[in-house]
């Protein structure tokens, strides 16, 4: 079966286009000190380029659908657990995966590895650089670049606190006293932390927590150090860079002192010298915020304005997608998934969607600002408490705290209804993963989904931080018994999820540039349309996303021959009465000229 959508070719940038998109970029952020910055880029990259894979390789086709896990996730005796993951993605995935995002794999002080020490070195409890090239052979590879801050054990930390060259003007200091209130929060720990140093207290700005100090972009000699390191990344076979926290990296006293126009300008950058140095990069920013804001990060408006292709991130995180997921499927009514759904704008090529359900972090709440009222928020804030989850809060200009998160397994989330638990907790969260396949974009597929992970309370009690939650720590022959048992919920999910998977990356009506379009239907069930691609060949996916059997009508669809995808494309024809039982899902195929 060939796709009638060829995967999406790169945006290719020659010296010329390079400079001066570079040039663009550095004048927008410095001013007057670009022209010495950009003398600098470009050394850097000629000394650099030559070890850099840069044989322009498509963007993306229906076969993109990545694994998102820590490096330690699975463990196996004395054997560095990436070797571990290795081996468990040759033997157990086979090439279900098209690539992996193993999470920040470098020596770290906090925060399960987002407060780096060392940035060009692999934790040595994890394996080493060989090991890391070895997953990137035969399998897309992406890799951190936690861009924001840095750990207070770091050597640029260290040259602070002694008043040495280079990290002396790596990070911003503040007046305590200094009017910081409109500053914008994912935190409710103190803004600015109080450092002893060689000369005298100073008080460092710390957005996330006062082991991770932001680091100060305003100085240009962070910009080229980032430059290097991401560089260096793209030697060592990584073909996504996800940028950390991105939208917090420009600081400016009296603004919100998130998204700002500095912070856009600095992605530019980078798409520019990946455009350049290995056309077929892919940029993902991740960005936890409502979805107006969050989709700023694709540069849509801007390129529109301009009259030419969008040039900043090439991916975003859907990170809307989680927490309304468990809202339609925790109430039984699609109304809200389906109108954010068709809220979304079509994309021009090059651009696309994360979607994920789960990953390291928590649910994001904020995402919901302005898709449910506040009282449907709350309802299912305590109903993920009544599931065994937590809530992480924020702190708002005005002082008050906010929810930022939910920390929970996603299987958990799914344990029941409103009502409570039920016994559809299995099929409710395969549906979600389902749902998550067939739209629009490139799907992410967090390891503890895979296995049907449970919450981890012991590692929240263990590490002592609400994340850990879902952050569970596997010994394969434990997870091997569990797979390979008669009757387990990972057993179902696992072997379920990867037939999915499967089938997905076969189906050219899910290449990430095939139009999608929502369809009506009761608030019991959700359908959207993938297609028609150029030979009219198109896809409907069809989610009774209640406990409860809803009737189908296929009446406004256009009449057949239909073909069940998950039933390995066997006919399929409504009946006058049809009725979808509790969590079903379905994938029809309307084949085109040619199948």
């Amino acid at each position: 079966m060939s796709s009638s959508l060829p995967p999406t070719p790169p945006r290719q940038l020659d010296e010329t286009g390079f400079v001066n998109a570079a040039r663009a970029r550095l004048e927008e952020v410095y001013g007057p000190r670009s022209e010495a910055i950009m003398r600098r880029l470009v050394t850097l990259i000629s000394h650099q380029r030559g070890a850099i894979d840069a044989t322009p390789r498509p963007l993306w086709s229906e076969r993109d659908q990545w694994l998102i896990t820590y490096g330690d996730s699975l463990l196996d005796g004395d054997r560095a657990p990436l070797e571990v993951l290795k081996g468990f993605l040759d033997e157990r995935m086979g090439d279900t995966f098209s690539g992996v995002h193993v999470l920040p794999f470098f020596p770290w002080s906090s925060d399960d590895g987002f407060s780096v020490v060392h940035y060009k070195e692999v934790n040595p409890e994890l394996g080493d650089w060989p090991q890391i090239r070895s997953l990137a052979q035969g399998r897309d590879l992406m890799v951190d670049l936690v861009i924001n801050h840095v750990s207070r054990d770091s050597l640029w930390f260290v040259d602070y606190l002694t008043d040495s060259q280079p990290g002396r003007n790596y990070f911003i200091e503040m007046d305590p006293a200094t009017d910081l209130s409109q500053v914008t929060r994912p935190r409710n720990s103190p803004l600015l932390v109080p450092v002893s140093t060689r000369r005298g207290t100073r008080h460092l700005w710390a957005t996330f927590s006062e082991d991770q100090i932001d680091l100060n972009f305003d100085n240009p000699d962070v910009l080229i150090e980032f430059v290097g390191i991401l560089l260096f990344y793209l030697q060592q076979g990584a073909r996504t860079i996800r940028l950390d926290a991105i939208a917090y990296l420009w600081k400016e006293v009296g603004t919100s002192c998130i998204h700002l126009p500095q912070t856009h300008a600095i992605v530019r950058l980078l798409r520019a010298v990946v455009d350049y140095v290995a056309p077929g990069t892919r940029l993902i920013t991740e960005t936890n915020v409502p979805h107006r804001e969050n989709i700023s990060y694709l540069g849509l408006e801007r390129a529109a304005t301009e009259g030419t292709p969008p040039d900043e991130a090439h991916l975003i995180y859907q990170f809307t997608l989680p927490p309304l997921l468990v809202h339609t499927l925790t109430s039984g009514d699609a109304t809200a998934l389906a109108q954010w759904a068709q809220s979304l704008p079509a994309l021009p090529p090059g651009c696309s969607y994360f979607n994920f359900t789960a990953s390291h972090d928590g649910i994001g709440v904020r995402a919901l600002e302005g898709l449910l009222p506040s009282h449907e928020v709350e309802i299912l804030l305590d109903l993920m408490h009544r599931f065994g989850g937590f809530v992480s809060m924020k702190t708002n200009p005005d002082g008050k705290d906010s929810p930022y998160e939910i920390n929970i397994a996603y299987f958990d989330a799914m344990k029941g209804t409103r009502r409570g638990a039920d016994a559809w907790q299995v099929e409710r969260f395969l549906l979600s993963q389902n749902l998550l396949l067939a739209l629009q974009g490139i799907p992410g597929i967090y390891l503890h989904s895979l296995t049907a992970t449970l919450n981890d309370h012991e590692g929240v009690e263990r590490k002592g931080q609400l994340r850990a939650i879902n952050r569970r720590r596997w010994q394969l022959a434990e997870l091997n018994e569990l797979i390979d048992s008669r009757s387990t919920p990972t057993r179902e999910a696992f072997g379920s999820l990867k037939q999915r998977l499967k089938l997905r990356a076969a189906e050219p009506c899910f290449h990430p540039e095939a139009p999608q379009r929502v369809l009506e239907t009761s608030p019991g069930l959700f359908a959207i349309e993938r297609g028609p691609l150029p030979d009219g060949r198109r896809l409907l996916a069809i989610y009774n996303i209640s406990d409860q059997r809803q009737p189908l009508d296929m009446s406004d669809l256009a009449q057949g021959p239909w073909l069940d995808v998950l039933a390995d494309y066997a006919p399929w024809a409504p009946q006058e009465r049809d009725v979808l039982r509790p969590y079903r899902s379905l994938w029809l195929v309307q084949p085109g000229q040619t199948v």
